[in-house]
Formats: C-alpha cells, structure tokens, sequence
C-alpha cells in the first residue's frame, strides 16, 4: 500500500510483512494481508483450468491489451479471474452460481471487501461473453479508460 494516510472508507497503511503503521486496532482485526498464500495453489491450478468465457475473453481480449492484467490473483482472501495491477481494476466473470441466494450475498460482501483495497471491481456473465462478446469488450475498454482518468485525476 502506498498511502501513508488511514481512510475510514479504505485498508489502513501497511509496512513490511503486513504490519499496520497506524494504531488502528479495528483494521489489525478486520481486514487480512493483500495475498493470502494458502491461496496460491488453488489459484494456480484455477489458471490451468480457465472456463471457457475466461478462455475467450483471455485469448481474444485482455491478453492483447496495452494494459498488463493477470489472471486468477489472490486478493485478501479470494481469487480474482482478472487483476490489472495498475488501474487497480478487477474483472469477474459469473457462473451459474453466482446467480444463487447465497452466491450473490457473497459477491457483495467478496466485492466490499476487495474494494476497501482502492480495486474496482467489474463483472459479467457467462451469458454476456457467450452471447455479446463485443459489447463485453467495449464495456472493459470504456472502463479502462474511466479507471485511468479516475487514478490521474
């Protein structure tokens, strides 16, 4: 993290090896160390195995970028299908569960989460790479270009 400054609506500063530099007990508790390395295998494996909406918006979009994005990064305690570091944007691409009771009330709490990080987070369906792959890529791209006005000012 960057800042040096703690925002109630954001993560608290750290230093090396996940150490708050401010006395704020309620961050020491609430919010864990960007990268959880127990994740990392699973994330791994996750990149192996891509579905095929992944696959497509990989191979046929994000990879040709001018913009680096990585694939299936572990963020605090999830996995992210795409991370671009230097927007601090994430994409999410939603399967079938996602649209369950109990999947949406988790990828609200999974987005407030990782948005407390400074990310914007993004999502589509698996419908809408499969169905509207077009709409989705200019949709990535005119957010691209809002998230660099929004980070230069």
């Amino acid at each position: 993290m960057k800042s040096h400054h703690h925002s109630a609506n954001g993560p608290p500063p750290f230093g090396k090896g996940g150490i708050l530099k401010s006395n704020c007990r309620f961050y020491v508790a609430y919010i864990q160390r960007k990268h959880n390395k127990n994740l990392t295998h699973t994330a791994r494996m996750l990149r192996k195995n891509l579905t095929p909406q992944e696959k497509e918006l990989w191979y046929k979009f994000l990879n040709k970028l001018p913009i680096r994005f990585l694939r299936q990064k572990v963020i605090d305690r999830f996995i992210a299908d795409f991370y671009c570091s230097s927007l601090k944007l994430i994409i999410e691409i939603d399967g079938y569960s996602h649209y369950t009771p109990s999947g949406a009330i988790s990828d609200k709490e999974r987005t407030k989460i990782i948005e407390q990080y400074g990310f914007k987070v993004i999502r589509f369906s698996n419908a809408e790479i499969d169905n509207n792959f077009e709409a989705v890529c200019k949709k990535i791209d005119k957010d691209i270009k809002r998230r660099q006005i929004e980070l230069t000012g």
